[in-house]
């Protein structure tokens, strides 16, 4: 049930304290969502729909310094309510401690439209069954 891809803070993405800056969090945020979505989803639902995000609720607990790597890890715990479902989110050092977690609310959109649809059964079904990886 989990997505994992691997990061390595490159040089652009060090602030001026000297560590990952908390944009290029919420960017590996969506990077790793939309990378899992791209994964498992069917060709014709990739092609049918896209999603936003409509809420991030993210806690940092450590930093993470140029050069250093951290594995992402992404999973839906429950089933979507209507257009929306809360996809979790951990990055993790190679020392085993958690530099960054929390939940993503997404929204599924309509490519055609525009407009907000509901997740049917079928759309939602790898991301409860799933567990892969890839290396970034």
């Amino acid at each position: 049930m989990t997505f994992t891809q691997r990061f390595i803070a490159a040089p652009d993405d060090i602030d001026e304290l000297g560590h990952v800056n908390n944009a290029v969090w919420v960017r590996w945020i969506q990077d790793l969502s939309v990378a899992h979505w791209h994964a498992v989803a069917a060709p014709e639902h990739r092609d049918a729909f896209v999603w936003v995000v409509t809420r991030h609720e993210i806690d940092y607990r450590g930093n993470v310094r140029e050069g250093e790597r951290v594995t992402g890890e992404t999973w839906v715990s429950e089933p979507p309510r209507g257009a929306r479902f809360d996809r979790h989110f951990r990055f993790t050092g190679d020392d085993g401690r958690v530099r960054v977690e929390g939940v993503t609310t997404w929204a599924m959109i309509d490519r055609a439209t525009g407009r907000l649809v509901r997740i049917r059964e079928k759309i939602a079904a790898p991301f409860l069954d799933e567990e892969i990886g890839v290396e970034h």
